[in-house]
């Protein structure tokens, strides 16, 4: 808990703090207080209602769902058929040999691989070791 918290949610320690603070002052306190505990409160009465508008289209669903005679693990297995589709792996665009005579690919995607960027340092370009 921070301090400034602990001092404004313990009341002999807020009481301490606010000795040397005129009325006015104070007044002035409790004015900004209020109004961000009512910014607060409309903005918690908000994502209330947002979740409960949700909740209701949820229900929608379920009940669309329902009269069309679907079931929720209908739905699963097709998500399940999608999710277990393997990604295709990306062919190489570029092909070079290194000075042990190893051959290395790149698609040209993500970070450059070190043998290909000791051949650029080499004063090669891309084009030249294209596929």
């Amino acid at each position: 808990m921070s301090d400034f918290l602990k001092v404004l949610l313990r009341k002999n320690s807020l009481r301490k703090q606010c000795q040397e603070l005129s009325v006015s002052e104070l007044e002035k306190v409790i004015s900004d207080l209020t109004v961000i505990a009512e910014d607060k409160r409309a903005e918690e009465e908000a994502l209330e209602a947002a979740e409960q508008a949700k909740a209701a289209k949820i229900e929608a669903i379920r009940q669309s769902m329902q009269d069309a005679g679907l079931d929720l693990n209908d739905l699963m297995g097709l998500v399940g058929e999608a999710a277990s589709t393997p990604k295709k792996k990306v062919q190489p665009k570029y092909r070079i040999e290194d000075d042990n005579g190893e051959v290395h690919e790149w698609s040209g995607r993500g970070r450059t691989p070190l043998a290909f960027q000791a051949y650029f340092d080499k004063g090669f370009t891309k084009e030249d070791c294209l596929i």
